[in-house]
């Protein structure tokens, strides 16, 4: 674990700080490749800073040092090969769900008032699911982003400027870009090996999957159309008319594997008057644009899509519960909850007419509410206010950090 390469995620460490030295598990999930790690060894210098000679177990279960550990006895029996009694375990389990039973083991180990456990995971499904089921009420999740626009300055040693955030967009956030020249050629080289490794390790792999031409299909076509509605049934007509069949039932599943793998994000609508979730109906982001780029490709006509994905991954890295709005037929992009508040964005291209501003700003104008309301656009123009509605350039939307 080489510490000197490692810039901080201040954001996660401010979340997970509070709860170092509890019971409760620290659990961080999310995507392959979006910093776990990193954040892991940031906490284990943290502890080692507050408490000389900490016992700290690290493993890596993508280590083929690791290889031995396979089952939860396995897991166990290590750890507590490793453990002292006289003073604090730090346990740090990277990648937990490579291990069959893993829940087990965890549980095991929580019993234990000296066990300090955290573990990373990528994949949705097995860790809420099951640790729900043996850990509930005993752990604590927190889902890892890619890096957000600020980070990616911070990591790349960038000012913030249009050309900044021009490779922000092409690139996407992974970490690990710091360590390569900003170049498509190369970039989209290691984005490929990242995107197949999700795919036919995370997917194909994990369910068993034969039918990887059409999974491939399937992610081009919501590549294609992110922040677009559909419904299970309109992607299966459509690729019906591209001669692929495959039943609403089997694509609701494929999309579900997408979500749990972390590729995709699958976001409700809400209706704002009547305060309920449309039962059809659904709009599909990316969790890393870079890897959305890779599939189809950085389009000049795709800007639009791009910014409105940008927004959406930002309110999520701000720890909103994020859905669309639907108002009287008409739409508003994003509704953002968090600990009992909201803010309603608008996001638009540019406002270069009269009837683009009325319908942006209109939209939000007609929530009778007094939660905040936000027009975000990729224009230079900076603006005030619209009626009490604020105007937001990306950059300094994407500026804003709690």
């Amino acid at each position: 674990m080489k510490m000197e390469n490692i810039k901080y995620r201040e954001h996660y460490l401010k979340k997970i700080e509070p709860f170092m030295g509890t019971s409760l598990i620290k659990v961080m999930t999310g995507q392959r490749r979006v910093g776990k790690s990193y954040i892991l060894f940031q906490l284990i210098e943290l502890i080692r800073k507050k408490e000389s000679g900490a016992n700290v177990i690290y493993i890596n279960l993508e280590d083929i040092t690791f290889d031995f550990i396979r089952s939860a006895k396995e897991l166990h029996a290590y750890v507590v090969s490793k453990c002292l009694k006289d003073r604090k375990n730090y346990i740090f389990i990277d990648e937990v769900q490579e291990v069959s039973e893993f829940e087990k083991a965890l549980r095991s180990l929580a019993l234990d008032e000296n066990n300090d456990i955290y573990v990373t995971g990528s994949n949705a499904k097995m860790l809420s699911g099951e640790l729900a089921t043996y850990l509930g009420g005993r752990y604590i999740e927190f889902t890892i982003y890619s890096l957000s626009y600020p980070e990616f300055l911070q990591f790349h040693e960038l000012e913030n400027s249009d050309e900044s955030y021009g490779l922000y967009t092409r690139y996407g956030g992974l970490p690990y870009l710091m360590h390569l020249k900003l170049e498509d050629e190369i970039v989209f080289e290691y984005l490929k090996s990242i995107y197949s490794t999700i795919v036919y390790r995370d997917v194909v792999s994990r369910y068993a999957l034969r039918n990887t031409d059409f999974l491939e299909r399937l992610l081009l076509f919501l590549a294609d159309n992110v922040g677009s509605i559909f419904s299970a049934k309109g992607i299966s007509d459509y690729l019906k008319s591209q001669r692929v069949t495959l039943g609403v039932n089997q694509i609701l599943t494929y999309i579900d594997h997408f979500t749990n793998a972390f590729i995709i994000s699958c976001v409700d609508r809400y209706d704002i008057v009547g305060k309920r979730i449309f039962e059809v109906g659904n709009k599909y982001y990316f969790e890393n644009l870079g890897i959305r780029n890779v599939i189809t490709g950085f389009k000049l006509q795709d800007q639009g899509k791009i910014l409105e994905n940008i927004v959406y991954n930002h309110l999520l890295y701000q720890g909103y519960k994020v859905s669309v709005g639907v108002l009287e037929k008409q739409e508003v992009d994003f509704i953002g909850e968090r600990e009992g508040e909201k803010v309603y964005v608008q996001v638009a291209l540019q406002l270069n007419d009269e009837t683009t501003i009325q319908r942006e700003f209109g939209n939000l104008l007609k929530i009778e509410d007094n939660y905040p309301k936000i027009v975000v656009s990729q224009d230079l123009f900076h603006g005030n206010t619209y009626e009490g509605i604020q105007y937001l350039g990306i950059r300094d939307f994407l500026m804003k950090v709690r």
